[in-house]
């Protein structure tokens, strides 16, 4: 016997909102009933609810995943959710060890969360490197060991077996790292069906360049049959962001399992400290002491300051990318957004708060540059298949109950370099897992609903 919807009550309601879901291509005014965490019905009849939104002259969106989300503790979680994003996975730097690092968070984060087994960290810590993030002293200058290599192997194993979504790599932060080294990182990855999320050995066009470091890691993945995400194109192909993007298209044209991302500014952020910065940095980056931003107190540096505060340590804002290529990187129908974000006490980089604002405001609405389906798209649905995620990133019965609704004609990001931490507006409600996170435009204090997520399955292909 068929189930009445209208007689059924719902623990959440969404009432009349623009319900829009990339994976199938609805786009229209339906109403949708949450229990249990669970998206139970999408209909164009009324439901009944034990609590109802509101969403009239809203849109109704799959919530924003975001792959590529360093700041991974309240502070961010609580700007997270204010930008759309229900889900926050660090996976570039990645983490170790990684049960540890769950515990830590479940039940106490606003939005969900995950993370790669981490090349970088596990090194770090395998060759007692003082560095935080990011290394700066022994896991940069010294080359690894056969012994430490094998140990090293054996983590990130590990890891990927304790439900870790991938292995994350950052070539460029420890420069000695053998190309046999990371083909054998690829090599465990296709073993395990994860995905290898990539910052690759180098940025720029001086030779051995941007290309040279993407020619490695798309040929490991030919060779192995892994999966592989490369992180923050821009930042790394700078002018060269088209001839990036046709190696990719041309590599997955082959077969090739592989994935970019980008966001949407021109400016990256880095540890001052770390290998980045090695002598000859000018040169590779095409940028100079005037183009790096100090955090901490938004001055633009010179030759004194860069050497005071690189023994300092700390965060540094890097002005080195071309407008004209974000918009090229953005207007791609294969590149999915990611911010690459964190702050601490408010400072940092804008696009830990403002990423998916920005595109919805700037690059949606006012400039035009990709349709709002598009969009929600590359925030959604693409990232929840790159991650493996098959109840994420889309509005359907048995999908989780991650939603974001914002305002076309208002949202946009209030987020600065000289003044990071300000919020997006637009956005006044975040369901999480079914709970409400964000009403009204304001974090719901106590409510921790977010959940640590795990690989559970193989590795999904993108379908693009």
């Amino acid at each position: 016997m068929a189930v009445c919807l209208q007689a059924q009550t719902y623990d959440l309601v969404i009432r009349g909102g623009r319900v829009m879901d990339p994976e199938s291509g609805l786009d229209a005014v339906r109403n949708v009933g949450i229990r249990a965490g669970k998206i139970a019905a999408v209909s164009s009849a009324s439901l009944m609810g034990k609590q109802v939104i509101d969403a009239k002259g809203l849109v109704v969106s799959p919530g924003f995943i975001d792959l590529h989300s360093h700041g991974q503790d309240a502070e961010n979680y609580a700007y997270k959710a204010r930008d759309g994003v229900t889900t926050a996975l660090e996976m570039e730097v990645g983490v170790w060890p990684v049960p540890e690092w769950y515990a830590a968070r479940e039940g106490k984060a606003v939005v969900n969360f995950g993370a790669t087994a981490g090349h970088i960290p596990a090194r770090m810590a395998l060759m007692h490197d003082t560095g935080s993030l990011l290394p700066r002293d022994n896991a940069v200058t010294k080359k690894a060991s056969a012994d430490d290599i094998g140990k090293n192997l054996a983590q990130l194993r590990q890891s990927l077996d304790q439900g870790a979504l991938g292995i994350g790599i950052g070539i460029a932060y420890m420069p000695k790292t053998t190309r046999e080294e990371i083909l054998e990182i690829f090599r465990l990855a296709a073993e395990k069906h994860a995905v290898v999320y990539a910052h690759i050995r180098n940025a720029g066009p001086v030779e051995p360049g941007f290309v040279d470091a993407l020619q490695e890691v798309l040929t490991d993945a030919l060779v192995t049959g892994a999966s592989l995400h490369i992180v923050h194109i821009t930042s790394m192909a700078f002018r060269q962001t088209p001839l990036a993007l046709e190696m990719i298209d041309a590599a997955r044209a082959k077969g090739v399992d592989v994935t970019t991302e980008c966001y949407p500014y021109t400016a990256g952020m880095t540890r001052l400290e770390s290998a980045v910065f090695d002598p000859g940095w000018q040169e590779r980056l095409a940028i100079t002491f005037g183009d790096l931003q100090w955090t901490a107190t938004g001055e633009r540096l010179t030759a004194g300051t860069f050497a005071k505060y690189r023994k300092q340590g700390g965060d540094v804002v890097l002005h080195s990318i071309p407008e004209d290529m974000v918009r090229t990187a953005i207007s791609h129908p294969g590149v999915i957004v990611a911010s690459d974000g964190w702050l601490q006490n408010g400072k940092g980089h804008p696009r830990a708060t403002g990423t998916y604002a920005r595109v919805l405001g700037r690059y949606v609405r006012e400039q035009k540059v990709l349709t709002l389906m598009e969009a929600l798209r590359k925030m959604t649905l693409l990232p929840a298949q790159r991650a493996s995620l098959p109840a994420k990133g889309r509005i359907k019965v048995g999908a989780d109950a991650d939603l974001t609704l914002f305002d076309p004609a208002t949202v946009t990001d209030r987020s600065t370099y000289d003044s990071p931490g300000q919020l997006s507006e637009g956005i006044p409600f975040v369901i999480v897992a079914g709970a409400v996170a964000v009403r009204e435009g304001k974090v719901v204090s106590g409510t921790y609903a977010g959940r640590g997520l795990r690989l559970q399955t193989p590795g999904n292909r993108v379908t693009q």
